[in-house]
């Protein structure tokens, strides 16, 4: 049975394996043809090597169509997979660049960490000599009291005999007995009172509680007020007169006393 070119051609697009069986079978149709075969057997074997031309046309389009997706899918797979790359590349930098930003925080860190160690050495230092100041300054503060003290006590002498005289002249308070320096406990302490003593006006009786100063200070009146509301209240009278006696008053501390209604008397006063 002779083949037709069209039909050699369709094998050569056939698998290799293929091929070679659909040729042999043709050999064997070919033969048994030549031997036994008749004008209908003949006729329906060119049928059946049609239709088989046939499928095998259709089979090696169906081949194409195949090799087509594989291609597609492959160039598809190719496409995602160079995305993929390029995602795990841009990661890659992202999280480096993160790395080197988590360094530079954490040298920050550490820096801050230092900075702030060195800040409380200095304040602890600072600290330490605010002490060794204060302690310094407590020092001098004693020395001025006792020299102040010392100048007090000459005041006082003066002031025992002399103010009741000043006393009844500019406030009309008469002294009973005699003006004398006094202590008192307050709290832990025995508080001194330079100047303590009884005084009246008309039938009314007044305690008389002063202080004798160099240049008498806001801290010292201030101490001197809130020791004189205590001992006040401790002896019993309902009203006190304060009075202060000093060589020097600054004139911001004589409205002071004249806003607190507390009697001065200057040491030139007494002579």
């Amino acid at each position: 049975m002779p083949v037709s070119v069209a039909f050699i051609k369709e094998l050569e697009n056939v698998d290799p394996q293929l091929r070679r069986v659909l040729l042999n079978l043709l050999e064997e149709f070919e033969r048994q043809r030549e031997e036994s075969v008749t004008k209908k057997e003949f006729n329906e074997l060119k049928e059946i090597v049609r239709d088989l031309g046939k499928s095998i046309k259709e089979l090696t389009e169906a081949q194409k169509h195949i090799e087509k997706r594989l291609l597609d899918f492959e160039k598809r797979n190719n496409e995602n997979f160079a995305r993929v790359w390029q995602s795990i590349q841009e990661l890659t930098e992202a999280q480096k660049k993160s790395e080197e930003r988590i360094s530079a925080l954490e040298i920050a860190v550490k820096e801050l960490t230092e900075a702030q160690k060195r800040t409380e050495q200095e304040i602890a230092q600072l600290v330490r000599r605010m002490d060794a100041f204060e302690v310094r300054l407590e020092r001098v503060e004693d020395r001025l009291e006792g020299i102040s003290n010392s100048v007090g006590y000459s005041l006082e002498n003066k002031t025992y005999k002399e103010l009741p005289r000043l006393l009844k002249d500019r406030y009309g308070l008469k002294v009973e007995g005699r003006l004398i320096r006094r202590y008192f406990r307050i709290g832990r302490k025995d508080i001194q009172i330079n100047i303590y003593g009884k005084a009246k006006k008309n039938t009314k009786e007044i305690l008389i509680l002063g202080e004798c100063k160099v240049r008498p200070s806001r801290k010292e009146i201030s101490r001197f007020e809130k020791y004189a509301s205590k001992i006040t209240e401790k002896e019993g009278f309902s009203e006190s007169l304060l009075v202060l006696v000093a060589h020097d008053f600054l004139p911001s501390i004589e409205e002071l006393l004249k806003e607190r209604n507390i009697a001065y008397f200057w040491s030139y006063e007494l002579e």
